[in-house]
C-alpha cells in the first residue's frame, strides 16, 4: 500500500493568522498519526509563514510515524536536518518567496550541489528524495546523485485530469516504470486529492508515498479529519 504523509503546513498557516497556538499543529499531527497517516510531512519557509522552525523540533520529539521534512536546502535548512534527523529529507527547489513549490529540479544543473546534500544527509542516516518533473534524463541523473527516491511534481498531472485523465497520467506512468527500473523509489505530491488520487495510483502502481497537505485539510473542513485520512487512505489501497 502506498502510505499517506500528511503535510500540516495549512495548520500552521491558520494557527499564525490569528497568533496563540490555536489549532495546534501537534495535536493535529498527533491526531493524522492516530487516524491512520503513515507520516507527517512538513515544509519550513525562511520566512516561516506556516511551519516554524520550533514547529519541526517539537514535532520530531513526538509523532511516531514517518517524519518527510520538505524544502529549498539552504544553510538553515540542512542545519535543522542535522539537528532533528528526520526519517526523510526531500529537496524541493523553491524560493524564498514562492507561494507553493512549482517546479521540480533541474538535476543536471545542479548535479554536484544535490550530489553533496545527497551524501551528507546520507551521512546522516536520512533517506534522501529529489523533487522532479517526468523527464526521463533528468530522473536519470537524479540516480546518479545518489538519492534513494525521487518525488514526481504531479500539479501538471492534476491540472489536466478532467480534460483528459489517461493523457494526463502517462508521463507519470512512463516517468515512474523508468524510475523503478534504475532502482529509485518513487514518491509523488501537488495537488493530488480525492478526485484524482485513485487514478494515479492505480496508474502508478509502484508508488511507495504521497504527500498531501492543502487538499486534505481543506476536506477536512467539511468531513472532519478523521473521516477525511480514512478517505484518502481508501483511494491509495
Amino acid at each position: 500500500m502506498t502510505k499517506l504523509s500528511v503535510n500540516v503546513n495549512k495548520i500552521a498557516t491558520l494557527r499564525n493568522a490569528r497568533g496563540g497556538n490555536v489549532p495546534n499543529v501537534l495535536q493535529v499531527a498527533l491526531d493524522c498519526e492516530k487516524f491512520g497517516a503513515q507520516g507527517i510531512t512538513v515544509h519550513p519557509r525562511p520566512d516561516e509563514r506556516h511551519i516554524r522552525y520550533t514547529d519541526v523540533i517539537e514535532l520530531k520529539q513526538h509523532i511516531k510515524t514517518e517524519f518527510n521534512i520538505e524544502g529549498n536546502p539552504d544553510d538553515r535548512f540542512i542545519k535543522i536536518i542535522e539537528e532533528v534527523n528526520p526519517a526523510q529529507v526531500t529537496m524541493v527547489p523553491d524560493a524564498p518567496d514562492a507561494l507553493t513549490s512549482n517546479a521540480g529540479w533541474n538535476v543536471l544543473k545542479h548535479f554536484d550541489h544535490l550530489k553533496g546534500l545527497v551524501d551528507h544527509f546520507h551521512n546522516l542516516g536520512v533517506r534522501t528524495s529529489i523533487f522532479v518533473g517526468t523527464d526521463l534524463d533528468n530522473i536519470t541523473a537524479a540516480k546518479e546523485t545518489g538519492t534513494d527516491r525521487i518525488e514526481l511534481y504531479t500539479e501538471p498531472y492534476a491540472a489536466n485530469y478532467h480534460n483528459d485523465k489517461a493523457k494526463a497520467v502517462a508521463p507519470f506512468v512512463e516517468a515512474a516504470q523508468h524510475a523503478a527500473k534504475i532502482g529509485l523509489d518513487i514518491n509523488a505530491g501537488h495537488d493530488l486529492n480525492l478526485d484524482n488520487l485513485a487514478y494515479f495510483k492505480q496508474c502508478l502502481p509502484k508508488l511507495d508515498e504521497v504527500s498531501i497537505g492543502h487538499a486534505l485539510i481543506a476536506d477536512a473542513l467539511y468531513l472532519g479529519l478523521e473521516e477525511t485520512i480514512k478517505r484518502y487512505l481508501l483511494q491509495l489501497k
